[in-house]
């Protein structure tokens, strides 16, 4: 048989030859380092027999799928020491992720201390080395292990499974796991984990079933990978939007109000309503008109558009339809409301196209277990909008779309941090969307068109369109790894039938229109989580709920510090005077805590020549300017909307 290698060159056996095999004839070296391969596409165990003329590329840990298949062997040696150390935890499931792995266990929640011991049990069994074999049962032989060993949860999954589905076991000494794979070959190539935390997770992700103990951890081939990972994690928690957002007084959670309802305190306000007033006045400049629709609708508006089959469980119901003559739902989009705005009156071709926005507050019902801070909420704020256009004005007003959301990237300084996503129909599950195949193909490609076009690079992924079209998705990751949609454009050609829109065309026929469903910046709530994950809560200027902090030496100096306020607040920038009987080291020292952007020191010199001795978070401190000058200054950086660098780190003791 012949064995394509990656880089061209070709391998030739007499004899089938496991994946782990050819890796050791290549180069021993390459032996040591695999972690699983690639055969003809396809992610495989080492422990895969090859026996046919084959394309094969051997994955080590720098590679996506090596580094999955040795952050999943750790996972299983995780699971190993939990049953060492607590025979009577049951196992759930223990899959590798982007920053490493995590298993869930059915037992009572593990502390620091607790992590500590079982890093060493892991230690110990890594140092056995014990081989990893593969083996597979019939589904009854498989579901009798598993209720021999006590593991419940093993034998739902399996009992979940296909019946012609394939069901593969992995045992390391006397452990054994239900796991598809790939694995390592030993527990000896693991050279450096760590166990990061331990928290809640409901089984399968559903409110419904029990709570089970989650344990995080990463898994690193080396050790200063790890340490370097370790160091990053301790970043990352300071960025950490529930963590900072609530040290910073932007937002609060009460638990009596509701989880997924956070407060937004007076500052986190001021940041929403400066974003808000941005995204109104430049979706104005761009041809939008503004709407405003109720927070709620009969169910019957629901089921005109579809949302009701399609949705209702992500919804907030008011009624039972059993009992009651109206039943009505809190809106989880706006879109329905927008149409009957539209179908008030007649529309010409001439009319088109139309661009509907709003400031809409949304409700969605999400389960408990998938919110988190201003991510994932119950109650959001979006900037919503709904093009109403003609079939030939489409891939124009898409663009525009675009257009407007990479202006928001670019403006907010996250242009780079963020993917493009073209979200198709599953072609396999027809029944979950509207409309027919030749429709769906039709718009996916000239979706696919466009972002070709633009030279915006994306990926495809099935099964994540709305049921009445596809979309391009805008992803961001937290500073946790976890990705999330930030922007959302979608394209739909079939939901003007239901409501039966129409426009006259020049010959005076009735014609369907087509509809953009997008969002310029999207969700006020999340975008806010992630500026302050971005900035780590030293936002630019121009959306600092306090520009300007002013310090007078002594109170002596208060009514020169209340002019040099006023004067700046004729210029609209938000500014505070520091009155306390404090030193001016201590004052300097809370407004650098507090992430104000610029501090102006007045005392008896200032006072006397009309100027402000200025620090900033960019320069530290940059002297003495004329008030006009300073004040010109910063009005400049807030117009427009300069994201300054941080070029000086002042030391805060």
């Amino acid at each position: 048989m012949k064995i394509t290698l990656k880089d061209g060159s070709m391998k030739e056996y007499d004899k089938s030859m496991t994946v782990y095999d050819i890796a050791s004839d290549i180069s021993e070296g390459l032996a040591r380092m695999a972690c699983a391969g690639e055969l003809n596409g396809k992610v495989v165990d080492l422990r895969t027999v090859v026996d046919m003329d084959s394309d094969l590329n051997i994955v080590t840990f720098n590679d996506e799928a090596g580094r999955a298949a040795y952050r999943h062997t750790t996972s299983h040696v995780l699971a190993q020491a939990v049953k060492r150390l607590y025979p009577n935890a049951k196992l759930a499931i223990g899959p590798s992720i982007d920053t490493g792995f995590y298993y869930d266990f059915d037992i009572a929640p593990f502390d620091r201390a607790a992590l500590d011991e079982l890093e060493k049990e892991m230690k110990k069994i890594i140092k056995e080395g014990a081989e990893l074999s593969r083996f597979t049962l019939p589904r009854t032989e498989a579901i009798a292990l598993m209720q021999e060993k006590g593991e419940p949860y093993k034998v739902e999954l399996i009992e979940d499974l296909p019946e012609d589905a394939e069901l593969s076991f992995y045992q390391q000494g006397d452990f054994v796991d239900l796991c598809a794979g790939p694995h390592l070959m030993s527990t000896k190539n693991i050279k450096a984990f760590k166990l990061i935390s331990s928290s809640g997770a409901y089984w399968r992700g559903s409110e419904k079933n029990k709570m089970l103990t989650r344990v995080y951890g990463t898994a690193y081939t080396k050790n200063a990978e790890l340490e370097e990972y370790l160091v990053h994690l301790e970043d990352i928690k300071k960025r950490d939007h529930n963590k900072l957002g609530r040290e910073m007084e932007l937002f609060t959670t009460v638990d009596v109000i509701g989880q997924g309802l956070p407060l937004l305190m007076p500052k986190g306000t001021k940041i929403i309503q400066t974003l808000q007033r941005w995204i109104e006045d430049e979706e104005e400049r761009r041809g939008y008109v503004r709407t405003k629709t109720p927070l709620m609708a009969k169910s019957d508006l629901y089921k005109i558009s579809g949302h009701w089959d399609h949705y209702k469980e992500g919804m907030f119901v008011l009624g039972d339809e059993k009992v009651d003559k109206e039943v009505f739902a809190l809106r989880p989009m706006t879109c329905p409301f927008q149409y009957y705005v539209y179908k008030a009156s007649q529309k010409s071709y001439r009319d088109l196209p139309i661009r509907y926005g709003e400031t809409s507050t949304l409700f969605r019902n999400e389960e408990s277990g998938e919110m988190h801070g201003l991510t994932r909420v119950r109650q959001f704020t979006i900037s919503e909008g709904h093009l109403i256009v003609r079939p030939d004005q489409m891939d124009a007003e898409f663009k525009g779309c675009l257009d407007l959301a990479r202006y928001c990237l670019k403006t907010l300084g996250v242009e780079d941090d963020v993917t493009y996503r073209l979200s198709k129909w599953d072609p396999n599950n027809k029944a979950k969307y509207i409309g027919t195949e030749e429709v769906w193909n039709e718009t996916q490609g000239r979706i696919r068109n466009v972002l070709t076009e633009l030279g915006i690079p994306f990926t495809e992924a099935d099964g994540e369109a709305a049921f009445y079209g596809p979309k391009v998705d805008i992803q961001a990751k937290n500073v946790y790894g976890k990705e999330d949609t930030m922007i959302t454009i979608q394209w739909d050609a079939m939901i003007a039938e239901q409501f039966d829109m129409y426009y006259v065309d020049q010959n005076g026929d009735k014609v369907r229109p087509y509809i953009i469903h997008r969002t310029s910046m999207g969700c006020y709530e999340r975008t806010l989580a992630w500026l302050i994950e971005k900035y780590a809560g030293l936002f630019p200027t121009w959306l600092c709920p306090e520009q300007v902090r002013i310090l007078p030496i002594s109170e002596k100096y208060h009514d020169y510090a209340n002019k040099v306020k006023e004067e700046l607040q004729r210029n609209n920038v938000l500014v505070t005077v520091d009155e306390r009987a404090e030193k001016i080291g201590y004052k300097i020292r809370e407004a650098r805590l507090d992430r104000v952007p610029y501090m102006l020191v007045v005392g008896q010199k200032e006072e006397e020549e009309g100027v402000v001795s200025v620090r900033s978070r960019f320069l530290g401190d940059e002297g003495q300017k004329a008030l006009d000058v300073f004040t010109n200054d910063i009005c400049k950086e807030i117009r427009s909307r300069e994201i300054r660098k941080i070029e000086v780190v002042e030391n805060e003791k």
